[in-house]
């Protein structure tokens, strides 16, 4: 006799995938406490937990869980095939990825044309969005798949590491460290900065210098790249970037240098990134392996 039914099954697959119960309803288009009710009733026939639960933070799978949820998954595959038909019409597909605002010139549209050419009859869209966009859009369910940094993101993350990005000094051609073949955080701390204008990058860029035992000048916060740039090549300050596009001017037709910033804890990796550690939708696992594949060391 089945103590366990499919619909259990896919509730606790679910929230493996999503890495939360709400995350996991809005997925599922049930309520929250219905997912809830099925997966303490799941967790009680079995006799061990599935999930690491804490409040306020998200649901880790156990070791048992991930094997329960392994199983689970080639259960409802084979359900599947067993109730379709070779008449039947296929249904909907929904792929969508996010991509950090800065990474999003250079990685975003040969992604789209990589996850299209795989998948033909998938709807592929997209949202380019700061670092709090894409991770909210993630738990929530409105991205499935994001290209970021791995930056923010705690144990409820799975991430795929594509590539090191080693972060640039923009300045003016006539300033005194524009001629260097490269530079440190120390000898970029007596000058004045010029940071993105969104949070956690800078934090990130300014925790580098701290964790240093340095204490730089912001000049400015820079709503977008391009502005940076413009403002670097003004002579406002010195910019920093991890994305650095290769033209040697800005917008405004201003000189510009790129000095890379050589300091070993300075490099940060570009990822790809989903919510939830168990098994993922066959489709986002396989659009992984060819984002990973097509996009690694771009």
């Amino acid at each position: 006799m089945l103590y366990v039914s499919l619909r259990q099954y896919e509730y606790v697959c679910a929230v493996g995938r999503r890495g939360s119960l709400s995350a996991a309803a809005q997925y599922l288009n049930v309520s929250q406490p219905a997912l809830s009710t099925a997966l303490t009733r799941v967790e009680a026939h079995l006799g061990y937990p599935l999930f690491i639960r804490r409040r306020g933070a998200t649901m880790v799978l156990t070791p048992q869980g991930r094997t329960f949820i392994e199983h689970a998954e080639l259960l409802l595959k084979d359900a599947a095939r067993i109730e379709g038909s070779e008449t039947s019409s296929p249904e909907t597909t929904q792929l969508r990825l996010g991509c950090f605002t800065d990474l999003a010139p250079f990685l975003l549209a040969p992604a789209l044309q990589h996850l299209r050419n795989t998948f033909p009859s998938v709807a592929v869209t997209y949202v380019a969005g700061s670092f709090e966009g894409l991770l909210n859009g993630l738990i929530d369910g409105q991205v499935d798949i994001a290209i970021t940094y791995d930056l923010t993101m705690d144990a409820g993350f799975a991430r795929k590491k594509l590539f090191d990005s080693t972060p640039k000094a923009l300045m003016s051609p006539d300033h005194p460290l524009a001629t260097a073949s490269n530079v440190t955080l120390a000898e970029l701390e007596s000058y004045p900065l010029i940071l993105s204008a969104e949070g956690l990058s800078a934090q990130h860029i300014l925790g580098l210098f701290r964790q240093n035992g340095l204490r730089p000048t912001v000049a400015h916060r820079a709503a977008s790249l391009e502005i940076q740039r413009s403002l670097a090549a003004h002579g406002e300050g010195i910019g920093i970037s991890y994305a650095s596009p290769p033209s040697t001017f800005s917008y405004d037709k201003k000189r510009l240098v790129s000095v890379p910033i050589t300091d070993q804890d300075a490099a940060e990796s570009v990822v790809l990134a989903r919510h939830g550690t168990g098994p993922a939708d066959p489709i986002i696992d396989q659009a992984e392996r060819v984002l990973s594949d097509k996009l690694n060391g771009a």
